[in-house]
């Protein structure tokens, strides 16, 4: 009698949101991604009644009877990464860091391992992609020890060890390098699979919040600028945190796009040096490092990052088009938008734009989604068509409407305070925002303006003449 061999049960499951289906689908339901789905071995569900280690360690406490401590946070050492996280590390937490290859993801993983063995806090470091002796080496050009603490540092990418080592270990904080090349051996599919990436993170989440041991997970972002895997991988952490930025640029920004325990409004802002990623104290300085002087198409505005405001250049280039076909390009500022004010420039101005090639760049690699950004935007186009240069000394401030309006900004004073700090003698700012706010005594003057037409005679300097296409 012939043995019957039991089939291996599989699935096929969408790359970028996790989506199962018995049998391959060119487009996925959920997400709509093409030539997402990838065939996984099958791992069935636990028994009725099952329960995972740790479940009931905890009982249900009132409220009003959990007590927090200064204690819940620990404070990292690099001042940008406490503002990013709320203020600190909260005990149990997990958190995710994605970016771009080379952006500096590992690099501030081993600076923050530095600064916690300095206050004598017990880390564990997991490289999955390097070796120990590579790890090492980048330690030492990072300038990395660990005199007081202890920092562990391991090559290793099966989860059943990391979790062996954290439960002998019991360090404070565990870095994990990276989440995509770690896997479980119950888990057929391969490392960086939909199955092995959440579940991966599912354990050390749970490790986290029974031991009290904070996780940093590492994860590389795609193409698309997506985390590699399933995008799942962010419901399941507390806080994530991404790198912005061109990799071939100096300065590096991390913005916190989930954060359970703070703002996601606040952004840290880095400088990639040679030992490591440096803190940048003064960003707005930074910023306008390199402004020209005397050049139309080169205004400065200020944008809101939680309660930090920056001081930004926008830049403006406008061309005849030589194709028949004008080209819009932005880089740093919503394209959408731009478009906007370009036909409210054209319709409420009467500025010829339509034979224009324009290209808006925010200076620094900077990224700015601030409707106060608006006018500065617009007015920048405008004096580079025009060929004239703007008003020296000088913040523009304001959102435009679609009838050419100026509308009011929020939190304008302390907009106006990191310009007075860096210099700025006066600022063109909606009418609306000017109420409550003091001029002339404060060392700023402040020109409030109610329409486009209003700020671009003050701005670009009398009479906006209609200019038609047609070269400049």
């Amino acid at each position: 009698m012939s043995r019957i061999i039991a089939r291996k049960k599989s699935v096929f499951a969408c790359q970028h949101c996790g989506y199962q289906s018995a049998k391959w689908l060119g487009r996925c339901p959920d997400c709509n991604s093409w030539n997402s789905f990838v065939e996984e071995d099958y791992a069935p569900a636990a028994p009725k009644g099952a329960r995972s280690p740790g479940t009931y360690d905890q009982q249900p406490v009132l409220l009003k009877d959990v007590q927090i401590s200064e204690a819940s946070r620990l404070k990292t050492g690099i001042a940008e990464l406490d503002r990013v996280l709320g203020g600190g590390i909260v005990t149990g937490s997990v958190v995710l860091i994605g970016g771009d290859p080379g952006i500096g993801k590992s690099t501030i993983s081993l600076q923050i391992s530095n600064q916690l063995t300095g206050k004598e806090k017990t880390v564990l470091y997991v490289s999955g992609e390097e070796s120990v002796t590579q790890t090492k080496l980048r330690a030492q050009r990072l300038g990395a020890h660990s005199d007081k603490g202890k920092l562990y540092i391991v090559n290793q990418t099966d989860l059943n060890l990391v979790t062996e080592y954290i439960r002998k270990l019991k360090p404070d904080i565990v870095f994990i390098d990276s989440i995509q090349v770690m896997f479980d051996t119950a888990i057929g599919s391969a490392p960086g699979s939909v199955s092995q990436v959440r579940e991966c993170a599912g354990v050390l989440t749970q490790m986290a919040k029974s031991t009290g041991t904070s996780v940093f997970i590492i994860g590389h972002v795609t193409k698309e600028g997506t985390l590699a895997g399933p995008r799942v991988l962010e419901h399941i952490v507390d806080t994530v945190l991404y790198f912005e930025g061109d990799r071939f640029s100096t300065y590096r920004i991390l913005r916190a796009v989930k954060n359970r325990f703070g703002s996601t409004n606040e952004i840290g802002v880095f400088e990639m040096a040679a030992e490591g990623l440096k803190e940048v104290a003064n960003p707005s300085e930074i910023f306008l490092s390199e402004r020209p002087q005397d050049v139309s198409g080169s205004l400065v505005v200020s944008t809101v990052e939680g309660g930090r405001a920056l001081l930004v250049e926008v830049q403006a280039l406008v061309s005849r088009s030589n194709f028949g076909y004008a080209t819009r390009r932005a880089h740093g500022f919503d394209f959408n938008r731009l478009t906007l004010l370009v036909a409210v420039l054209e319709k409420r101005i009467g500025l010829g734009l339509e034979a224009q090639d324009i290209f808006v760049n925010i200076a620094g690699g900077f990224k700015v989604e601030d409707p106060a950004c608006d006018l500065g935007v617009a007015l920048a186009a405008a004096s580079a068509f025009l060929d004239r240069g703007v008003l020296a000394d000088t913040v523009v401030l304001g959102e435009v409407g679609l009838t050419g309006e100026i509308r009011s900004i929020s939190q304008p004073l302390i907009r106006l305070n990191e310009a007075r700090k860096l210099g700025f003698k006066q600022c063109v700012l909606p009418a609306n925002s000017v109420k409550g706010l003091k001029s002339g005594n404060d060392g700023i003057r402040l020109i409030p303006v109610s329409t486009l037409k209003e700020a671009m005679d003050v701005v670009i300097g009398g009479p906006v003449a209609k200019k038609q296409g047609g070269g400049q």
